[in-house]
């Protein structure tokens, strides 16, 4: 369980005067002596700290600017009971409205999202349409967090985003574990024009999971060129398992067509030096929990799960079959290839490679 907070109580401010008033410590004594963080005695200092004359309005105007010597006007003091007044007065004073609580921007936002608009595209739309009206605003990090809200789990508005889970993934992402692959070249060691998907014979890699109890597998190879999927069926998850799978995928390519690989970060890749010196590729590898740097590969995944869906066992599947899964995904024209398929894009490729190297560069000495 987390750790507990709880707000200053009259004891605990009877002490802070006492420590204040009589040795005048420093906030970290303070905090030492009374069992809390130096940053609560701080800021309840800030908030304490008076003249005598602060309590009435009256005296005010006869305040000199600087303090007299003597008892009550040597320094500024902290009172016990006067902090102990102001922090029962904020508490009962209302905080600062929530935007959600009004009727018009929620009626708003929850058709939206019943609509399955998601909060990014609620909070533009609503810039948009209400430009004048101020109270119809509302950011997405508010909505998401919103949504999450305690008050709203009767509601269950997580089922209308698109990936609505239980919890909320922090910002930051989930904490990575340790390493777990030897010889790990991470993705920013890649050099930068792979990422820009011009050049030909970088591939991303995944593994595609079967429903228990069947443990067969599909390792699957996309070239980030022409988005042509590679997939072939393996039998378990294994390292051994998924690098017979990508020699067998990668061996009858050209050189020049199997440049490099970029996996995530699952152990079934902890094999891949074979693949590298057996066939002279590299591998890469992506940040934990960074899909999108993989983004064609998890795209092409998605294509085979239209096919089988999450919960379909592979125990039945045969190699014929999902050659013609592949081979329907890689015939299907896509509009950032110019509305060409994967296939036509390859083939392309290939008859450029091989074009190249028929005719290749030749140079002529000219001599006297």
């Amino acid at each position: 369980m987390g750790q507990q907070y709880s707000h200053l109580s009259s004891d605990e401010r009877i002490l802070i005067e006492k420590l204040h008033g009589e040795r005048h410590p420093g906030v970290r004594k303070i905090a030492e002596e009374i069992g809390r963080d130096k940053s609560t005695v701080s800021r309840e200092l800030r908030r304490g700290l008076w003249f005598a004359s602060n309590e009435n309005g009256s005296y005010r105007p006869y305040r000199p600017k600087r303090p007299k010597t003597g008892p009550w006007t040597s320094g500024l003091f902290y009172s016990a009971p006067t902090a102990q007044r102001k922090a029962e007065r904020r508490r009962r004073e209302p905080g600062k409205p929530r935007r959600m609580d009004s009727d018009p921007p929620r009626s708003w936002v929850l058709d939206a999202l019943r609509r399955g608009w998601s909060p990014e595209l609620i909070e533009g739309r609503l810039k948009a349409q209400y430009a004048g009206d101020p109270s119809m605003r509302i950011s997405h990090e508010c909505l998401y967090q919103w949504i999450y809200a305690k008050p709203q789990r009767v509601l269950d508005l997580r089922q209308y985003l698109a990936r609505g889970g239980k919890r909320r993934t922090g910002r930051k992402g989930r904490k990575a574990k340790g390493p777990r692959i030897p010889m790990r070249v991470p993705i920013a060691d890649r050099p930068e024009a792979v990422g820009s998907r011009k050049g030909f014979g970088h591939f991303e890699s995944d593994t595609v999971v079967g429903a228990a109890p069947s443990r067969r597998c599909v390792n699957t190879q996309v070239e980030r060129r022409s988005r042509r999927l590679f997939a072939r069926l393996v039998d378990d998850k294994s390292a051994s398992a998924t690098a017979r799978a990508e020699y067998e995928i990668f061996k009858g390519m050209p050189p020049a067509a199997r440049v490099d690989r970029t996996w995530d970060n699952g152990t079934e890749a902890s094999l891949h030096m074979l693949v590298d010196e057996a066939l002279g590729m590299l591998t890469y590898f992506a940040d934990p929990y960074s899909s999108w740097q993989r983004g064609g590969n998890e795209n092409r995944n998605g294509g085979i799960r239209r096919y089988l869906p999450k919960g379909t066992g592979f125990e039945d599947l045969a190699q014929e079959d999902l050659d013609a899964i592949v081979g329907g995904i890689n015939d299907t024209p896509m509009k950032l290839l110019g509305y060409k398929t994967p296939n036509e894009v390859w083939d392309e490729e290939i008859a450029r490679l091989q074009s190249k190297a028929a005719s290749p560069n030749t140079s002529v000495a000219l001599t006297n």
